[in-house]
């Protein structure tokens, strides 16, 4: 165990979503709205699991309440996982085609903006991304062509 605090008492996901830009990969990153956990810090779409879902389904229903990707444009690559002990984040790492028609859908995002895999550093991030983005960038890195 970690002893820091938790939410979701399944654990949580989030959607690392990757498109190609010629020779620049990026990624989809989220502001979160001020209001939320780890408000006015860029992240990714995520959340808690419900009872009943795997990490892949969770990450793209909260992609889909959150920036609108809809589940079908994903082509997962494989998961991250930062074990707590009792508690798991699972990032989900998928590409994409074009935009993915992502947009702000709920008022969990303040701004989504796509950023150059190597230019994520850049941003002032959700602490838990923060902490795991060194070891999450392998993983992506794996995934390009």
């Amino acid at each position: 165990m970690c002893g820091r605090p938790h939410w979701g008492l399944y654990g949580a996901a989030g959607l690392l979503l990757i498109r190609q830009q010629g020779e620049t990969a990026e990624v989809l990153l989220q502001l979160r709205a001020a209001w939320t956990h780890g408000g006015g810090t860029w992240a990714l779409p995520g959340g808690a699991l419900d009872s009943h879902e795997d990490p892949v389904t969770a990450a793209a229903r909260e992609a889909w309440e959150e920036v609108g990707v809809h589940p079908s444009v994903l082509e997962v690559k494989g998961i991250f996982t930062d074990d707590h002990g009792n508690w798991r984040y699972d990032t989900v790492i998928a590409h994409c085609n074009g935009e993915a028609n992502a947009f702000e859908a709920n008022a969990e995002s303040e701004e989504i903006r796509w950023v150059s895999v190597h230019s994520v550093t850049d941003f002032d991030l959700h602490p838990g991304l923060a902490a795991s983005w060194g070891e999450i960038l392998p993983h992506v890195l794996g995934t390009l062509a």
